[in-house]
């Protein structure tokens, strides 16, 4: 996952400002090359780079100005990030007349890229915390890029989210949370508890039509608007894009959120991104707050001619099984980020995705042998009203 700018390495309402540190000193002259070379042609200040966001992969951005105007490069070494999917998701989205960074130099052999600045703060620094509904707006314009995103959904052209890409997430689970970060031996009835839980998971989310999926649509990855940093976020108007095909007004740039982190987007369920952006990893609101907005996704999806059905309870339980199968994986991934990585900051969250994870069981009949898993893992005791005054 990448957050830009901002990230849970560090306060989220503060992104690194900091010179950036290199551990490679080969590494850091060929840069060093290579932004000298792309400062003249973009008018570029080098003495003014500095680190845009920490980040779970080893990608890194840094931020660097010109006159007027401020770009985003980032680092990602070949021999560990491949930028191709990048590239071509951001096209993907360009036509689909989405706000995003646009590649103005890329250096393939190397791993280093001059994009456009969308702005320096996201939807998750601008949300007031203490009232869901005056956030609705933000909300809302999440949903009409969601809509723009998934009514250009063409099959074939992005990988797809089938039952091997769903069982390999949801296996980070038992793998990484319970076995190596609880210690929990995965064998036996709760190896089949888990086995069992999972093929229904599977099931009830593979049951839904394919669309295009962002996969980590949330607040931490989407640019607030109107508060880009300058001319660099969108060309001139009139302007081609890279990619073919007009690009996107200036004055777009008022009223749509960017979009980032959309690297690992494949064609899949359409139920995934809206749970992704109610459901959100950081920050949980009121299930009544979560309600509206998923109905009125559900209303626009449908009058745009999106396969979301016509009953919203029936595409709702899509939701919260979908939103489920995310959260085994978060989990299973902020502990791997923990264990192997070093990045002790992500599990700070759990408790968030352990809440999401029991109230989904709780629901559903089919869920609860999965239900009682987790509270025998987390220590939870649940209280047997039924005994009551039993001697």
């Amino acid at each position: 996952m990448v957050s830009l700018p901002s990230s849970p390495a560090i306060s989220p309402d503060r992104p690194l400002t900091a010179a950036p540190v290199w551990s490679d000193a080969h590494r850091e002259a060929n840069f060093t090359a290579w932004l000298n070379r792309l400062a003249s042609a973009h008018g570029l200040i080098t003495p003014t780079l500095r680190s845009a966001s920490a980040d779970a992969s080893f990608r890194r951005y840094f931020r660097i100005d010109s006159a007027g105007a401020s770009y985003i490069i980032m680092d990602a070494p070949p021999e560990k990030e491949d930028c191709h999917p990048f590239v071509k998701v951001a096209a993907l989205m360009q036509q689909a007349g989405l706000l995003v960074p646009q590649v103005l130099a890329w250096e393939q052999t190397q791993g280093f890229m001059l994009l456009s600045d969308l702005g320096a703060q996201t939807m998750m620094q601008v949300i007031n915390r203490d009232s869901a509904v005056a956030n609705q707006g933000l909300y809302l314009k999440a949903v009409d890029a969601l809509i723009a995103w998934q009514t250009a959904s063409t099959p074939g052209v992005l990988p797809p989210y089938d039952e091997v890409l769903l069982r390999r997430e949801l296996a980070l689970f038992p793998d990484w949370y319970l076995a190596r970060y609880r210690g929990v031996s995965v064998e036996g009835e709760l190896g089949r508890t888990l086995d069992n839980s999972f093929k229904q998971i599977i099931e009830h989310n593979l049951a839904w039509p394919s669309v295009y999926v962002h996969r980590d649509f949330m607040p931490r990855n989407l640019i607030a608007p109107t508060l880009g940093t300058g001319v660099s976020s969108l060309p001139p108007a009139g302007a081609v894009s890279p990619w073919g095909g007009p690009a996107a007004k200036p004055d777009d740039a008022e009223s749509r959120l960017g979009v980032l982190d959309f690297q690992d987007a494949v064609y899949g369920p359409i139920t995934y991104d809206i749970a992704s952006l109610m459901r959100d990893a950081f920050l949980s609101w009121d299930e009544d707050f979560c309600l509206d907005i998923t109905i009125r996704y559900w209303e626009q999806a449908r009058k745009a001619g999106l396969p979301v059905g016509a009953d919203f309870g029936e595409f709702y339980r899509g939701v919260e099984w979908m939103g489920l199968q995310r959260h085994l994986k978060v989990a299973g991934i902020f502990a791997r980020l923990t264990l192997r990585d070093g990045k002790p900051q992500y599990l700070a969250d759990t408790p968030r995705f352990i809440s999401y994870i029991r109230a989904t069981c709780a629901r559903y009949r089919e869920l609860k042998a999965l239900l009682r898993l987790v509270d025998k893992v987390e220590g939870i005791e649940v209280p047997d009203f039924l005994a009551f005054g039993r001697i």
